[in-house]
């Protein structure tokens, strides 16, 4: 509950009215995570989205909400091709009417903190990254759809530059930003000339625990990574450092639009286990010797998930798992670092990881876990949220 309520037309006092704005809903990730979270802290609070194309199966996840959208909702074959709807989600983003409301939450990794708000009301972002595509990874991003060349390449990268302008523009409608990680924070400074707090985003520790039987008992005859397969992952590299690991097994959980590559650099001692659900994910992550995470991310889930079944992480030594996993030669070290993104520096790891002298321990891996719970989550969120209506109520005043 909000400590100071708005005066209401009658001379009475009413709660703030809050709306939650997400930038799209058509399948579960970590943001999802993050907006059913924000959803038990403000149940009454409204929620609006550019699609809401979530499945029937994972609708109670967000507590039955009905979800207000944009006109995107009603473009034919939205369902299947609406991420090719880009240079329209600024427009229609601000389409969304949030007016009312005293109180606006973004959930924005791309255009969500684009809402259309005004100097009377508090918008808060919480934001996993500065837009991706039109910052930090966009040439990537190019490179891996092949739309970076010729005309094309030309009217693609116009589309971009607008649409890093809109951006910038658009954070100034934001009155405080909270980052996901630190890493997140410096790019938000970056970007938009902006600070930020830091809220590390939840992590289911309660399901994602280690498995009843004794850590003596557990065989872990394998090592494992699990993603989306888009190209900033490098699944790919992960697979191909175990040709030099010829005697070690790995698991490889996802899929995605860099399957063709990912599987073309696997050798006979890798197992791809597919999309599997949160509870064969959770046995998996159990019975690993370690989970395997190439990637720079902008703070990285899965290995905090590994780290609470009691699983050590190997890591890119890069973004946010500098925030997550203590490496060796710091007390009570939860996993080991790799420097660069490549295939044999992730077998080094490997190596160092079988040869350290000290072996980490799975009780460690599980209380560096448990920093980052979902209970941790919603108090400092509630906090924040308190004290910048606070602030912002007697600044109105």
């Amino acid at each position: 509950m909000l400590e100071t309520p708005l005066a209401a037309r009658d001379g009475g006092v009413t709660e703030p009215r809050i709306a939650i704005v997400h930038d799209w809903l058509d399948t579960w990730r970590g943001g999802e995570n993050v907006l059913a979270e924000l959803i038990g802290v403000y149940p009454d609070a409204d929620v609006y989205a550019l699609v809401d194309f979530l499945p029937d199966s994972l609708r109670s996840r967000l507590r039955d909400k009905r979800v207000r959208t944009s006109f995107l909702q009603r473009v034919p074959l939205a369902r299947r091709f609406f991420r090719l709807l880009l240079p329209l989600f600024p427009r229609a983003i601000e389409s969304l009417d949030v007016s009312r409301y005293d109180i606006v939450i973004s959930s924005s990794h791309a255009v969500a903190k684009g809402a259309r708000t005004t100097p009377r009301q508090l918008h808060i972002c919480y934001c996993y990254t500065p837009m991706r595509y039109a910052w930090d990874l966009r040439e990537q991003y190019l490179a891996a759809s092949r739309l970076g060349r010729g005309l094309r390449g030309a009217l693609v990268g116009r589309v971009l530059d607008r649409l890093q302008s809109w951006d910038r523009a658009a954070s100034a409608r934001v009155t405080r930003f909270i980052a996901i990680s630190e890493y997140i924070r410096d790019r938000i400074r970056r970007s938009y000339s902006r600070d930020a707090a830091v809220i590390h985003p939840p992590v289911d520790v309660e399901f994602f625990a280690p498995a009843d039987t004794p850590p003596s008992e557990r065989p872990r005859s394998y090592y494992i990574t699990a993603s989306r397969w888009v190209p900033y992952k490098r699944v790919d590299l992960i697979v191909e450092a175990f040709h030099a690991l010829a005697d070690r097994r790995l698991i490889v959980v996802g899929d995605g639009p860099d399957a063709r590559r990912v599987r073309a650099a696997a050798g006979t001692n890798v197992e791809f286990a597919g999309e599997v659900s949160r509870e064969r994910l959770r046995d998996l992550l159990r019975g690993a010797r370690a989970f395997l995470f190439a990637a720079e991310e902008d703070f990285g889930i899965l290995p905090v998930e590994a780290a609470a079944c009691g699983t050590p992480v190997i890591a890119l030594g890069r973004g946010g798992a500098l925030e997550t996993v203590r490496g060796i030669g710091v007390p009570r070290p939860t996993g080991v670092f790799f420097a660069e993104q490549s295939a044999d520096a992730i077998a080094d790891a490997v190596r160092r990881f079988e040869a350290e002298a000290v072996p980490i321990d799975s009780e460690d891996c599980r209380d560096n876990a448990l920093r980052f719970s979902s209970q941790r989550f919603r108090s400092e969120l509630a906090l924040f949220v308190d004290d910048a209506w606070n602030e912002f109520v007697a600044v109105r005043r």
